[in-house]
């Protein structure tokens, strides 16, 4: 069976599942390559330590630009071209990372990078778009998984290729991946013509805005999503200062390899998904929500435990993926001609939070330790279930109108 055959709503075949797994994955791994890397970019670039963390900067305000500016572009374009033409053009601009000869040139190549990375939030929406409405949940958990792991990983296996042949091999391999998965998006994704009717450009980034103004679902679902996402922030910006710290002292490859402890929990996100095709979406965000807030004190006592360390992180990542996947399955059933203007409403929301809670981690952090930051991490996660629950009121108060308005 070809790709072309498929259709909106019809199924979506394992292999291309999957595909659409990996490439979503790929193209959010490059946004955190760096990290790991920066004292060993400013050295050999002769930038200090101040000037190459600006690289950090520069690959979130790229993605913040590209959540904005040509996500929504999937409502309005052939959704196959543009993603293809997003994956090559990030493996392109990777090139000029590889090639960096100054700072300059480096910033350049990470914030063009990310800007286009956002490909991986268009294939979200056009995973969704062509999955059986009944296994939407299982779908998107699945390509969300990819994402999650991308994002997860990203650091250690940096870490891993810079120690094979320096820095600059990092990005040379991952221009070669975008390629790939550039071409294998185009044969084997099926076209599939955006809904957005005559909008103008400038009309698409309104009808954006205006998203928050027409749904309310999505205004709940944005600070769930947001709060949820500042308190997976504060997890993983402080861990890095903890585990530097004493008691553990470890060194900055071991710190990279506890990334793949937060994989175990993106691995459940199929399992949020096909709850939530069962009828249980609600419920997966509820349960989802109070999971966040538990998780935090398995956290607070990995202060000094491994073990409870450990398993805190693995909750809160399971608990995190919940909230996200099943608002995803929310909001994918308002508007299935506005999906991509959705998803960049959604997405800039979530991001902005994470922004917010790496930048509070850092302040509480030098001022409370670690007992400030899980403070912060459970009330931003009590945050989220408050929100969640004020959201189910609100919904319940609507419905009650609507039907007294109709028996009226």
């Amino acid at each position: 069976m070809t790709a072309t055959r498929l259709h909106p709503g019809g199924g979506l075949p394992r292999g291309l599942l999957l595909l659409m797994s990996t490439a979503t994955g790929s193209a959010v791994a490059g946004n955190y390559f760096a990290q790991p890397l920066l004292d060993l970019i400013g050295r050999e670039l002769g930038i200090g330590p101040s000037s190459a963390a600006l690289v950090v900067t520069a690959a979130q305000g790229g993605y913040a630009l590209g959540l904005i500016l040509l996500v929504p572009l999937g409502d309005l374009m052939e959704r196959r071209r543009l993603t293809v033409a997003l994956y090559a053009a990030t493996a392109l601009f990777l090139l000029v990372s590889a090639t960096a000869a100054d700072g300059t040139m480096l910033l350049a190549g990470t914030a063009l990078t990310a800007l286009t990375s956002v490909g991986a939030q268009v294939v979200v929406p056009f995973a969704a778009t062509l999955a059986d409405p009944a296994e939407r949940g299982r779908v998107v958990g699945t390509v969300m998984t990819g994402l999650m792991l991308g994002l997860l990983l990203a650091r250690t296996a940096s870490g891993a290729l810079s120690e094979l042949g320096g820095w600059r091999t990092v990005y040379w391999v991952h221009a070669a991946v975008m390629a790939l998965m550039a071409v294998l998006l185009h044969v084997l994704l099926p076209r599939l013509g955006g809904d957005g009717g005559r909008l103008s450009y400038p009309g698409l980034l309104r009808s954006t805005v205006s998203m928050f103004r027409q749904e309310p679902l999505l205004r709940w679902r944005a600070g769930i999503g947001a709060s949820s996402l500042a308190a997976f922030s504060v997890l993983w910006t402080a861990s890095a200062f903890l585990l530097a710290g004493p008691p553990y002292g470890w060194t900055e490859s071991a710190i990279g390899l506890f990334g793949l402890v937060g994989a175990a929990g993106a691995l459940t996100a199929t399992v949020a998904g096909r709850l939530a095709d069962r009828g249980h979406v609600q419920t997966v965000t509820g349960a989802g929500a109070v999971l966040l807030l538990a998780s935090w004190a398995a956290i607070a006592a990995g202060a000094h435990s491994p073990a409870w360390l450990l398993a805190g992180v693995v909750v809160l990542d399971l608990a995190h993926q919940a909230v996200l996947n099943s608002s995803q399955n929310v909001l994918y059933a308002l508007r299935p001609e506005a999906r991509n203007r959705i998803n960049s409403a959604f997405m800039t929301s979530m991001f902005l939070g994470g922004a917010v809670g790496s930048a509070l981690t850092s302040v509480v952090w030098v001022n409370a330790g670690w007992t400030g930051v899980c403070v912060l991490g459970a009330a931003l996660s009590a945050g989220t279930a408050a929100l969640w629950g004020l959201e189910r009121t609100a919904v319940r108060d609507s419905v009650r109108v609507l039907t007294t308005a109709k028996g009226e």
